[in-house]
């Protein structure tokens, strides 16, 4: 088992999912159960449990959050801004994915909802999610 002397950041994951359909690009998106940011929309995401690799953390928490399973994730970026989460420092990577249908979606674990958005109509979002998608807009799924 590992000790640390020194304090460590949180690690976690946000996967961004994608869907083309004829009235533009949409973005599937998560309203938060819980604090902070109760009942703001956000990346589905989570922490990475110990034992759990980036892309098992980003499977699951998936699943959980939208019940959404056998998605082809690919890491993206890591974003760290030390002040981004009010629980303190965390440092999540950023997965994403394209959807070729439409699949149900249904919202579990901490999600209070779940729905699809165009990406020029996004709802106000919680920590820095829409840094990170305009970031993937412009320079991944662009």
């Amino acid at each position: 088992m590992y000790s640390y002397k020194y304090p460590r950041p949180a690690l976690t994951v946000d996967i961004l999912i994608t869907r083309k359909t004829n009235t533009g690009l949409k973005i599937l998106l998560i309203q938060r159960l819980n604090a902070p940011f109760k009942d703001n929309w956000a990346l589905p995401g989570g922490f990475v449990d110990m034992g759990e690799s980036l892309e098992q953390a980003a499977g699951r928490e998936l699943a959980e959050e939208t019940g959404l399973t056998n998605i082809k994730l690919e890491q993206f970026k890591a974003f760290s801004t030390p002040d981004r989460d009010p629980r303190g420092h965390t440092i999540s990577v950023v997965f994403t994915g394209l959807l070729t249908s439409d699949l149900k979606v249904t919202a579990g674990d901490d999600a209070k909802n779940v729905n699809w958005f165009n990406v020029n109509n996004l709802p106000v979002l919680a920590f820095d999610h829409k840094e990170i998608i305009s970031e993937a807009l412009k320079n991944h799924l662009g």
